[in-house]
């Protein structure tokens, strides 16, 4: 991964991350730790969240060298990408989440776990891709889907492994709105001033009675699944 592959800044009340590696923004232990750097940041100095990737690609999934390296690297990398998610489900100002482009398998789970998604209109793909490459979906991934994409959609999206464009992914439950490529950014903004000026602490405890039972079952039974499904024994 490229150094710096998360631009931080906050502006106006809002902390802005932009994720570009050159490449994927694959999700890696840099990625993740950078991400929990900017949420500490935000936390303590702005009103809302804003995480974008660049122009045609939010990100495409988990760290490939990575999870090509072994069982236990497999394990480390998934298990400290759900600790990232369920800290978004948990986190107390509002995480929106501009999809600049692809957002492909783990890339998907960050719009599953936002609270407010804006996607750029595109020849683009959303979804979660595991189950093709060979992968069993985690419960964390599945529970997440389960949460916000529509039941109509939910078994074709997850173990059928469909990918979907931007329009298509406003109706499945991936994203809440699709804009212009050039305007997704400003768009994805605006929202995130508008959720941040909502009273505290209303909205955190609010989030908290929304999303607090599933993100204790899948901190609960995140250990044994990861371990099941990369062959572990601890």
């Amino acid at each position: 991964m490229a150094e710096r592959a998360v631009q931080s800044e906050i502006r106006d009340g809002v902390a802005v991350a932009t994720l570009d590696d050159g490449k994927a923004n694959a999700i890696g232990f840099d990625l993740v730790a950078a991400l929990h750097a900017h949420l500490d940041l935000a936390e303590q100095q702005a009103a809302a969240v804003l995480i974008s990737g660049r122009t045609g690609m939010l990100s495409g999934g988990f760290d490939l060298a990575v999870m090509r390296s072994g069982p236990d690297d497999v394990r480390r990398l998934v298990t400290a990408g759900a600790e990232l998610f369920v800290r978004f489900l948990e986190f107390p100002r509002p995480i929106i989440v501009a999809a600049t482009g692809h957002a492909i398998a783990a890339g998907a789970i960050l719009l599953l776990a936002s609270d407010a998604r804006v996607g750029a209109s595109g020849a683009f793909k959303i979804g979660l891709s595991e189950v093709a490459s060979g992968m069993t979906l985690p419960v964390f991934a599945i529970e997440l889907a389960r949460n916000r994409l529509s039941k109509r959609h939910f078994h074709r999206a997850t173990n059928q492994a469909a990918l979907y464009t931007p329009e298509a992914a406003v109706d499945v439950g991936y994203l809440d709105q699709v804009e212009a490529a050039d305007q997704v950014v400003a768009v994805a903004r605006a929202e995130a001033e508008r959720l941040g000026s909502l009273a505290q602490p209303a909205f955190g405890a609010t989030k908290q009675r929304l999303n607090g039972a599933l993100a204790a079952q899948l901190r609960d039974t995140l250990h044994a699944d990861l371990t099941a499904l990369t062959g572990g024994t601890r």
